[in-house]
């Protein structure tokens, strides 16, 4: 275990408590948050486009032994594990990134700053837990597909890459759009242009 890793460890540990409050710039109430069941079931049923279903499994869990619930989320293609993370490697992600953005900030700046940059940095590296999932869908569900699809939060947009609101020509339209994408989101194009009929046979493997 090398030196990085011991002071995570230590950190977690120690203080984690209010680092872990401060890496998460959003903040669900669990007893306004819907179940675990229900929020799979409007984004398997509810929103997932036709040729989809019964294709892509959402999961979620939290970890038993974690006292504030953290967990991994994963979305699956026909039982493969297509997109997956975890708290820990969130968090590790997170860690390294608020370290280094912490020593670059000025006394004039806002001491948040560095907190939101590296949440929005591990995100963006495809690190994230079940409340990220959580978080996601409270968004998506609550705002337009036209506001989900150009959301901040690569989630966000993967729910809506996967919407049946999304149709077939604007799906086309966004091709441009995706060349600048994140490579992990971009795969959830491809997989749904796929499962549309809409790309040459040649063209259909998701990136890796």
């Amino acid at each position: 275990m090398n030196h990085a890793t011991i002071a995570w460890f230590s950190l977690y540990n120690q203080g984690g408590k209010a680092l872990k409050m401060a890496s998460r710039p959003f903040q669900i109430q669990e007893e306004i948050m819907p179940t675990w069941s229900s929020i799979r079931k409007k984004l398997e049923s509810d929103y997932l486009c036709p040729s989809l279903q019964g294709h892509i499994q959402y999961f979620a869990t939290s970890y038993s032994k974690s006292a504030d619930h953290e967990g991994r989320a994963a979305i699956r293609l026909d039982g493969v594990e297509v997109l997956r993370s975890n708290y820990y490697d969130y968090y590790q992600n997170y860690w390294k990134r608020y370290q280094q953005l912490r020593s670059s900030v000025s006394e004039n700046e806002n001491p948040k700053i560095p907190f939101q940059l590296a949440y929005e940095g591990a995100l963006n590296d495809g690190c994230f837990d079940n409340w990220f999932f959580y978080e996601a869908f409270h968004i998506f569900d609550n705002q337009s597909i036209e506001k989900s699809i150009v959301h901040n939060n690569p989630l966000v947009r993967i729910f809506a890459l996967l919407d049946r609101r999304l149709g077939k020509r604007r799906l086309l339209a966004l091709a441009e759009t995706m060349e600048q994408e994140l490579e992990w989101v971009r795969t959830f194009y491809i997989i749904r242009l796929k499962a549309e009929g809409l790309m040459p046979p040649e063209e259909m493997t998701p990136q890796d």
